[in-house]
C-alpha cells in the first residue's frame, strides 16, 4: 500500500494513425535500360551497398553494334558533306553556281549533321564512348551504373534472361533520409498542423517509442478518404529503419496539463470511479474515506480528476486499494 496527493500531469489529445518509413523520391531509384538486351552480368544481390557509378549489370545486343556502325558511317560522310557545303556555298555567293544546288548541299549536310549529334547522344545514353567508336572499338556489350549511392532493394533478373527498356532491372534506395508517410482521415485532417509532436512504433518489431515531428500535411485526398502527412524523424541517424517498414503513430495536436492521480488509485463502483482519502490515524489504523471522483483525460499511467478541489492536500491511497474498496 502507498499514499500519494494529486499531480499536475500533461494530458495529450491525439490522432492515432497508420503508415510507412519511406524515403524521398529522389533517393529511390529505378535502374533500367534505354535499350534492350541479354543480361550477361548481373554482380548484385538484395541488401547489397553500392556507390554512384558502380558497375550494376551488363547487357548484350547485336542492335548495339548496328548503332555504331550507323554512327561510323555518317562520321566518315559529315566531313565530305560539310566541305561540299561550304563549296557550293562559296559558288553561290559570287554566283557561279544556282541556288537549287546550294540548298541541296545545306539540306544534305544539316540532315547528315543532325543523325550524327542524335547517334553520338543515344551512343552516350548507353554508355558507349564515341571517341573509342570513331577509333574502331564497337562493342557489343553495355553497362549499367548505379545512379546513386545506396542498398539494393529488389534485384528482377538474372544472367541470361533478356530486358526491355520498359523494364525494371533494379531497385536501389538511399537511406540516409528516411521519413514518415502517414495516412490520415479525412475527419482529422484539419486538427493536423506543421510542428506537431508524432509519437511511433514498429509493432512487428518492438514497443519502443520514437519521436517525429509533422513536416508536410497533403492536400489531396486519396481513394480511400486519407490524406497523406509526412513526418520528419527526430535522431535519425541513431535508428535502423528499413523503407516499408509499417508503423503505427499518435499525432498529438493538443496538450494540457490537469491535476491528475494515477490510475491505480481508482477503483469503479456500478458506473462510477472512486478513491481512498486518508481521514485519520487510530491506533497503528488507517481509516479511509470513499470519495467519488469525475474523470476525464487519461494517458498511460494517469486519469484527470475533474473534480479534484475535494481531494486536495489530502493524502489519497495510490496502491493497494483493492483490499479496502469492499470494506465498510
Amino acid at each position: 500500500m502507498q499514499l500519494g496527493q494529486l499531480t499536475t500531469q500533461s494530458f495529450n489529445t491525439v490522432i492515432k494513425v497508420n503508415g510507412m518509413i519511406d524515403v524521398p523520391p529522389e533517393n529511390k531509384f529505378s535502374v533500367s535500360t534505354f535499350m534492350g538486351g541479354y543480361i550477361t552480368n548481373i554482380p548484385l544481390l538484395v541488401g547489397d551497398k553500392v556507390k554512384k557509378s558502380q558497375l550494376v549489370a551488363s547487357l548484350k545486343n547485336t542492335e548495339f553494334v548496328d548503332i555504331q556502325q550507323h554512327y561510323l558511317e555518317v562520321s566518315a560522310q559529315l566531313n565530305f558533306l560539310k566541305n561540299e557545303y561550304n563549296r557550293q556555298k562559296s559558288l553561290f555567293e559570287e554566283k557561279i553556281t544556282s541556288q537549287k544546288n546550294y540548298l541541296k548541299a545545306e539540306s544534305t549536310y544539316l540532315s547528315s549533321l543532325a543523325t550524327y549529334k542524335g547517334l553520338r547522344q543515344k551512343l552516350q545514353m548507353i554508355h558507349i564512348s564515341p571517341a573509342a567508336v570513331e577509333q574502331g572499338k564497337l562493342t557489343s556489350t553495355i553497362n549499367l551504373y548505379a545512379p546513386i549511392n545506396g542498398y539494393v532493394t529488389k534485384v528482377n533478373i538474372n544472367n541470361g534472361s533478356y530486358v526491355s527498356s520498359a523494364s525494371e532491372l533494379l531497385e536501389i534506395i538511399n537511406t540516409d533520409h528516411i521519413h514518415l508517410e502517414l495516412n490520415v482521415f479525412e475527419k482529422d485532417i484539419l486538427n493536423i498542423k506543421k510542428g506537431q509532436k508524432i509519437t511511433f512504433k514498429i509493432p512487428e518489431t518492438s514497443d519502443k517509442v520514437y519521436e517525429a515531428e509533422v513536416h508536410l500535411v497533403g492536400t489531396s485526398i486519396e481513394k480511400n478518404r486519407t490524406i497523406k502527412v509526412h513526418g520528419h524523424i527526430k535522431d535519425e541517424a541513431n535508428t535502423n529503419f528499413i523503407s516499408g517498414m509499417f508503423v503505427e503513430a499518435e499525432i498529438i495536436t493538443e496538450s494540457k496539463k490537469e491535476m491528475a492521480l494515477p490510475k491505480t488509485a481508482l477503483s469503479k463502483n456500478a458506473d462510477k470511479f472512486m478513491v481512498l482519502a486518508f481521514h485519520k490515524e487510530i491506533n497503528n489504523t488507517y481509516i479511509f474515506d470513499k470519495v467519488y471522483v469525475n474523470t476525464g483525460l487519461e494517458n498511460e499511467d494517469y486519469a484527470a480528476i475533474m473534480n479534484h478541489t475535494s481531494l486536495q492536500d489530502k493524502k489519497i491511497l495510490t496502491k493497494g486499494n483493492y483490499m479496502l474498496v469492499n470494506e465498510e
